[in-house]
């Protein structure tokens, strides 16, 4: 089926909602989407420290270090595009570090430590289950980070399997590769050219898997990162809770380009950031057409800036006479071909501006909003006169956007040059960017996407065999994957519904083992059992030695006749044995005797009845027995 989802910028038409498109649609417009799920993995110790993993701390701090990031040449002689661009930032890294939880390794003042072996094991085991081809020897790579998340300016990595699949809703679903790493900080604000970290999540083990681009909807990429996570869960081997996983989606439509949404720490937030982004690509693919059309390219964008201070400076618009009191320098950018593309929507309450305003934010480090204004926006900003005066000066028709910025020269020098640097992007379609998703679904700019010169070998640590009959170990005792899961408990007679709960609850675990104890015919059967494990009042930890040890003197009552299935559930201690059936009765018929004289006479006196009698005797005579008494006295 091939359906028309072109988009013709000039018609002002507005952007479909998400919820609105079918998969035929998203198949039209050749949507591909991919995963990079990241989990922190459940050790004591940190990736290549002996520093304690998972020491958090909201506030306070020890010491303070201030770090300027300089961008270096690669093994192959090459410098990455995104290093060069977090240069141009000028930003001071402060780091804020507590005793405990940090040590100069993270700092680089000292060499890493081997591999954490546990942290090793645990991502080995993790790759097994997703059945990843194991490397035979693991290497130790670089990769630079020069946003200053990672004091060293990169992050040590290191492949362990590749080419492997996952199930999924009838289909095979491309596991591309797993690779180990160390976390990288907190951070704690962002503000003009102060960025500030927290340090005790750095350097924690981590396992990033990466997907092959198998999702075609905005829905299905949200399900797959689902049992992606359900599996690492099922491990028992990683972190749970705020922070402990996060997500990179990849998008791309026919014709566009891989867009990276980095930090995604909502499952649910996956669909809207898709579908925005693909309306997104759509968008910035019909300028493209259009300045195409226009015989605007790359080389015709030059820069025409004008310092426009003098102008501006007795505007009426309080927001811009605020910061030209203040010494902030005003330049123009005139960009010729542009006529009637500025606003056009992007995505959902954003117009094509704000991928300029963007990078004056990110680049430049002007983020105080507004921070851009055009000659051709709807908003009310400087007068008509005013505008004319600028339009003449730049040498440009009315019509012609001009796109106005102020503030410190220097980053204003920025700011020009990254309008002009977008706009020429905009000639090429859609830029490889790395962008930040935003709470109301939609995306922004955070930094151009790094390449393969990012990456280099690690010099300081040796290569590490993967061993084959320690793997071989791991293999025979890994845990069952969530649809081996599923498959059991059906086979056991548990209901899909409750099946889906239990394959993701801790209590799992508890569940398989206690499954073999119970006696076919017996008063407890597998749905009961995972009834019970998933109460809510369930009478112990699920997670705790003590509670196996709970359940299994539990079970061996049931078998024997010693408890009541209901007892387990009112969870009281010690549980109750059963009532010998004499003093059962006598105890009902006591209860029966001072029941209220106003309980209904009709068919509902027997339920009525029951109330009371099971508010007393629950767990002490059977339910089935109390049932069948009641409605004898009530006949």
């Amino acid at each position: 089926m091939t359906l028309d989802v072109s988009y013709d910028p000039l018609q002002g038409n507005p952007l479909p909602v998400y919820g609105t498109w079918t998969p035929a649609e998203y198949e039209a417009l050749g949507l591909m989407v991919g995963l990079e799920v990241h989990q922190q993995l459940q050790t004591r110790r940190k990736l290549f420290c002996r520093c304690p993993a998972g020491l958090f701390h909201a506030e306070g701090h020890d010491v303070e270090i201030l770090r300027h990031m300089r961008p270096t040449l690669s093994e192959m002689g090459d410098y990455d595009g995104t290093a060069l661009m977090e240069f141009k930032t000028r930003k001071e890294i402060h780091y804020l570090l507590k005793n405990e939880s940090v040590c100069t390794y993270e700092m680089d003042d000292a060499p890493p430590f081997e591999m954490d072996p546990v942290a090793l094991e645990r991502a080995i085991v993790v790759s097994m289950m997703l059945d990843l081809q194991l490397v035979d020897e693991l290497h130790i790579a670089r990769k630079q980070y020069l946003d200053g998340s990672i004091p060293t300016g990169f992050q040590r990595t290191a492949i362990i399997g590749v080419h492997g699949s996952i199930p999924h809703e009838g289909r095979t679903i491309g596991i591309r590769q797993l690779s180990i790493e160390e976390d990288s900080c907190r951070e704690v604000a962002d503000k003009g050219h102060l960025r500030v970290y927290r340090t005790d999540r750095l350097g924690m083990p981590l396992i990033e898997t990466v997907t092959e681009p198998d999702m075609h909807t905005p829905e299905e990429a949200a399900s797959v990162c689902e049992a992606l996570r359900r599996l690492a869960r099922a491990s028992g081997l990683v972190r749970t809770g705020v922070g402990a996983g996060r997500e990179d989606v990849n998008v791309s439509i026919r014709g566009g380009t891989r867009i990276e949404i980095k930090g995604v720490s909502s499952i649910k937030a996956i669909p809207r950031l898709v579908h925005n982004e693909a309306l997104r690509q759509r968008s910035l693919l019909a300028i493209r057409e259009v300045l195409h059309g226009r015989g605007v390219t790359v080389e015709s964008i030059v820069d025409a800036s004008q310092d426009v201070t003098q102008i501006v400076h007795g505007t009426d618009w309080r927001y811009m006479q605020k910061h030209v009191s203040q010494g902030a320098r005003v330049a123009a950018v005139p960009l010729a071909g542009f006529e009637g593309l500025i606003n056009t929507p992007t995505q959902p309450h954003t117009r094509f501006l704000k991928e300029f305003s963007d990078r004056v934010r990110v680049v430049a480090c002007i983020d105080l909003l507004p921070n851009i204004i055009c000659s051709t926006s709807e908003t009310e900003t400087l007068s008509g006169f005013e505008w004319e005066k600028i339009e003449k000066v730049c040498g440009v028709d009315h019509g012609t956007p001009v796109m106005v910025v102020w503030g410190d020269e220097r980053d204003v020098k920025t700011a020009v040059q990254e309008i002009l640097i977008r706009a020429r992007d905009a000639v090429a379609g859609v830029p490889e960017e790395t962008r930040q998703s935003l709470p109301d679904g939609t995306n922004g700019f955070e930094r151009i996407l790094p390449g393969a010169s990012r990456m280099y070998p690690d010099t300081d640590l040796p290569p590490i065999v993967i061993d084959n009959a320690r793997t071989t170990e791991l293999r025979a005792c890994m845990p069952l994957r969530p649809w081996e899961r599923m498959a059991m408990m059906r086979e056991a007679g548990v209901g899909e519904d409750l099946a889906r709960r239990l394959v993701k609850h801790q209590a799992w675990n508890l569940f398989a083992r206690l499954l073999p104890r119970l006696k076919p015919g017996g008063s407890l059967i597998p749905t009961g059992l995972a009834s019970l494990l998933l109460d809510r009042d369930a009478p112990r930890p699920l997670n705790e030695v003590a509670a196996g040890e709970w359940w299994d003197a539990t079970i061996d009552r049931l078998a024997a006749g010693d408890l009541l299935v209901d007892a387990v559930v009112i969870g009281d201690e010690p549980l109750p044995s059963p009532l010998p059936a004499d003093e059962a009765r006598i105890r009902f018929e006591t209860i029966v005797a001072d029941l209220p004289a106003d309980l209904p006479a009709d068919a509902r006196r027997p339920r009525a009845a029951l109330r009371p009698v099971m508010k007393e005797l629950r767990g002490l005579v059977p339910g089935a027995t109390l049932a069948r008494w009641t409605e004898e006295v009530s006949a």
